[in-house]
C-alpha cells in the first residue's frame, strides 16, 4: 500500500513525499553512521519528546480549565510516512499516550503535521465534509532553491559557505514576522538536510484565512520569471518598501559583501560576472566594465579580493551621479536581493491545509535531528554538527552508567536542544495560551452576568 485513502474527500491536502531508500542493517553491536529503523525505534522509544510536542499542539487545551476545548489536539491531523513510501494520512490521537503508542508501534520515517480540522480527520467518512479551521502560519526555506547564486554545492548537498543563506533568510523573515505583522511565539527548525521551516503559533496566525496567508506570503515576495530570466527581482516603486530596506541595510548588503561576495566568488570569473553583468539594463556600462574585467593583469596585481574589487568598480560607475537615471541606480540593491534574499516556497505557507515535517523527526538521508534553531543566535547554527542518530545512541550506550542524570535525553546532546524548545518557545507559548482561555472565561461570565441583569 503505497497511499492510504487515495479517494479521500479532503481536496488538495499536501504533503512532500521523500524517496526513502530502504535501510539494511546489517550491523554488528557497534552503532554505525548511517540511518536505519532499528535507531529509530531506539529513538523513539528513549529519545523523541512526546510530552512536549503534545503540550505544543494542544495549545493549553490539554488542561482542565472550563475554556479548554477537550477535542482540540484530537481534530489535528498528522501524517506517517513509512519505510518503502507508504504513508498513512489522517492520523489523530485523543492523547500523548495514544500519539507515543502509535509512533512507537509504527516507527515513522517522517512525521508530518497538518491542521486542525473541524471534526477528527482519521474519521471524515462519517462526516458529509471536514474542514481546516486553524493552522500554524508556515514557511519552507530550501537550499535547493538556490542553486542558481550558489558554486560551493547543489542539489542536497550543503556546507559553511552557502549556509549562512538560510542564517540571513531566519534573520529577515524572523524580524518581519516580529516587527511588521506583531508575531511572537515563532519557532524556527532545521528540516534535517538542506533547510529550515518556520512556525508562527500566535492564536491570531493559527486563525489566518488561507487569503490571508497569501497577503503576509506575498509581502515577502520579490521573485519574478525564472532562472533563466536576466531579471529576478521586482523590488518596486521608486523608493525600496520600509521592509525591503531595512532587510537591505541590516542584512542583506553586509551579507552580500563581506561575505557571500567572496565565498561563492561571483564575479571572479567571466561565466560568473556576465550572470551579474546580465542584470544591468545599460549596454555601455556592461561594456565597460566587462572590457576592465577581461584585464586580468591589472586585476591580479591588486592585494584586494577580486571579487570586492569588481564589485566596487560596479557600483562606483552605477552609484555615480552622472547616472540619473532611477533603475541604474536600483541595478545594485538588484543584484544583491536576487543573490542573497530569502527564497521562500510560497505555496507551503499560502494554505492551511499544507502538511509539514515536525520538529525532531530524524531525516533518513542524514540521519540528523531537525532541531529547533535561535533566531538571536542563528549564525552560531551549524548543520553539520546538528547530532546524529548514530550519535545519540551512542552518548545513550557510553553514558548509561551516569548516576547523576537523571533522564536518557540528558544523557546526550538532544537534551540542549529540547532545553531550548522548552524555555525559549513552549514556556512562553503555554502562558499564552493560559492568559487566552482566562480571557476567553471571563468574557462568557461577563455576558452570562450581563444578561441576566438585562
Amino acid at each position: 500500500m503505497n497511499r492510504e485513502d487515495g479517494d479521500n474527500r479532503v481536496d488538495d491536502m499536501l504533503v512532500d513525499v521523500p524517496d526513502f531508500q530502504n535501510p539494511n542493517p546489517n550491523q554488528g553491536n557497534a552503532i554505525a553512521d548511517e540511518f536505519n529503523a532499528n535507531y529509530l525505534k531506539a529513538y523513539y522509544a528513549k529519545l523523541f519528546p512526546y510530552s512536549d510536542m503534545f503540550k505544543w499542539m494542544s495549545y493549553g487545551n490539554d488542561g482542565k480549565h472550563p475554556s479548554c476545548d477537550p477535542s482540540y489536539f484530537s481534530r489535528r491531523e498528522f501524517s506517517f510516512t513509512l519505510d518503502n513510501d507508504i504513508y498513512l494520512r489522517y492520523q489523530s490521537f485523543k492523547s500523548v499516550a495514544e500519539f507515543e503508542s502509535s509512533v512507537k508501534e509504527k516507527c515513522p520515517f517522517k512525521i508530518d503535521i497538518g491542521p486542525v480540522f473541524s471534526n477528527d480527520p482519521s474519521k471524515r467518512h462519517a462526516y458529509a465534509q471536514i474542514t481546516p479551521v486553524e493552522r500554524e502560519l508556515v514557511f519552507d526555506i530550501d537550499m535547493t532553491d538556490y542553486d542558481d547564486v550558489r558554486f560551493c554545492c547543489s542539489g542536497a548537498d550543503i556546507c559553511c559557505d552557502c549556509w549562512p543563506l538560510m542564517t540571513v533568510a531566519i534573520k529577515v523573515v524572523d524580524t518581519a514576522l516580529r516587527d511588521d505583522f506583531g508575531f511572537n511565539h515563532i519557532l524556527w527548525a532545521f528540516s534535517g538536510r538542506r533547510g529550515v521551516h518556520c512556525w508562527v503559533c500566535d492564536a491570531k496566525a493559527r486563525r489566518l484565512t488561507n487569503e490571508q496567508r497569501a497577503a503576509i506570503t506575498e509581502y515577502f515576495h520579490v521573485y519574478k520569471g525564472n532562472e533563466n530570466s536576466l531579471k529576478k527581482v521586482s523590488l518596486g516603486g521608486p523608493a525600496l518598501h520600509p521592509f525591503l530596506a531595512r532587510s537591505y541595510s541590516e542584512y542583506l548588503k553586509t551579507f552580500f559583501e563581506e561575505t557571500f561576495l567572496c565565498s561563492q566568488k561571483l564575479l571572479s570569473s567571466e561565466e560568473r560576472y556576465e550572470k551579474v553583468l546580465d542584470m544591468i539594463p545599460d549596454e555601455s556600462i556592461t561594456s565597460e566594465l566587462r572590457g576592465k574585467w577581461q584585464d586580468s593583469r591589472r586585476s591580479s596585481m591588486s592585494k584586494e579580493d577580486v571579487n570586492v574589487v569588481r564589485w566596487g568598480q560596479l557600483k562606483q560607475l552605477l552609484q555615480s551621479g552622472k547616472q540619473k537615471a532611477q533603475g541604474l541606480r536600483r541595478c545594485v540593491e538588484e543584484i544583491v536581493f536576487s543573490y542573497v534574499y530569502p527564497r521562500l516556497d510560497m505555496e507551503v505557507s499560502k494554505h492551511m491545509n499544507h502538511l509539514l515535517k515536525a520538529p525532531f523527526c530524524v531525516h533518513p538521508k542524514t540521519g540528523r535531528v531537525c532541531v529547533p534553531i535561535d533566531p538571536d543566535r542563528c549564525e552560531e547554527f551549524d548543520p553539520t554538527s546538528v547530532p546524529t542518530l548514530s550519535q545519540l545512541l551512542e552518548e545513550l550506550n557510553t553514558k548509561s552508567m551516569d548516576s547523576d542524570v537523571e533522564t536518557d535525553l540528558d544523557r546526550t546532546s538532544l537534551g540542549k536542544a529540547v532545553a531550548f524548545f522548552r524555555s525559549s518557545f513552549l514556556q512562553p507559548l503555554a502562558k499564552s495560551c493560559k492568559d487566552e482561555l482566562e480571557s476567553t472565561y471571563s468574557k462568557k461570565l461577563q455576558q452570562n452576568k450581563d444578561s441576566l441583569n438585562w
